[in-house]
């Protein structure tokens, strides 16, 4: 149980939805900022502006999946009211406030370490991570499926990144009948697509690997897939890029070469925002239970 816990939950999607819930049954008292928009109201969670918050109170704080932008305004899909997160909010917490959030920028970073609070990013952790690759990898076949007039069984797919989400993506096509090709860095990496009888490629020979390709799947958060990379992709190829924004993909030149180029981040929180948000609800559950413990053997 989280009594006496008291969390403000700012911004966020449907998956939000799912953490309120469980907070709610764990008795910790909730502060709603950027959901008077939301018609489901909840026992022990009140809506609130975020200058009406007592801060002093406050003992952690959970962001959407995206944080903040790069001027600290928060994603509020229930509210049409600008949100912002400032130095300024986070100073007034008490020193043992905790930020979770899925992603971080510069903004965030900064305003973190000016106020010396501790932030969680939930997706650096493997366990959030390979859970959404569920979500992600059918919200993948299902943007394939829509945006192609050919089979997956059969054709030509390259998967750019073999991380956690990476693995997902390339084994799902492969089992759905897929000839797939894999790119990767590390050495072992490149063993494991070996092993898991799919054609590895080093990232350094990514120009030559697409030149043959039907669907083309970028999961590296850089921009990898560049006008040298695309000028060796067929025309046909539809390219979808699961990396954060702004996405691994020179998307202007992509248009300009008729490659139909889908920047696809978030696939969780839209195909699937039930199971997605019960993933993020269950982690922060626990890392709440944790800083609970930690915080009552310190003051004991």
């Amino acid at each position: 149980m989280l009594t006496g816990i008291q969390i403000a939950v700012i911004g966020g999607d449907a998956r939000q939805l799912e953490v309120i819930r469980k907070f709610t049954e764990l008795d910790a008292k909730l502060s709603l900022v950027g959901f008077e928009q939301l018609d489901h109201s909840f026992t022990g969670a009140v809506k609130e502006k975020l200058e009406e918050l007592n801060l002093s109170e406050i003992d952690t704080i959970i962001l959407p999946v995206s944080g903040t932008n790069s001027e600290g305004k928060v994603e509020t899909i229930f509210s049409n009211e600008e949100v912002y997160l400032t130095k300024e909010i986070l100073s007034k917490t008490p020193p043992h406030c905790t930020i979770y959030s899925g992603i971080s920028n510069d903004y965030l970073n900064e305003i973190i370490e000016k106020t010396n609070r501790r932030l969680v990013l939930l997706f650096e952790r493997d366990d959030v991570a390979i859970y959404n690759s569920i979500p992600t990898v059918e919200g993948t076949i299902m943007m394939a499926i829509q945006n192609t007039d050919f089979t997956i069984h059969g054709s030509k797919v390259a998967v750019i990144g073999f991380g956690r989400t990476g693995m997902s993506v390339a084994r799902t096509f492969q089992a759905l009948g897929a000839n797939v090709k894999a790119g990767a860095r590390k050495s072992e990496d490149l063993a494991r697509i070996t092993e898991m009888a799919m054609t590895p490629f080093h990232l350094n020979e990514l120009a030559q690997a697409v030149r043959d390709v039907d669907i083309c799947i970028n999961t590296v958060p850089v921009q990898i897939v560049t006008a040298s990379v695309l000028a060796n992709m067929p025309v046909h190829t539809l390219l979808i890029d699961l990396a954060s924004k702004p996405g691994g993909t020179d998307f202007r030149y992509a248009e300009k070469r008729g490659i139909k180029a889908l920047l696809a981040p978030g696939l969780p929180g839209i195909v699937a925002p039930k199971t997605a948000g019960q993933i993020l609800a269950n982690v922060l559950a626990q890392l709440i239970r944790e800083d609970m413990k930690k915080r009552k053997g310190k003051t004991a």
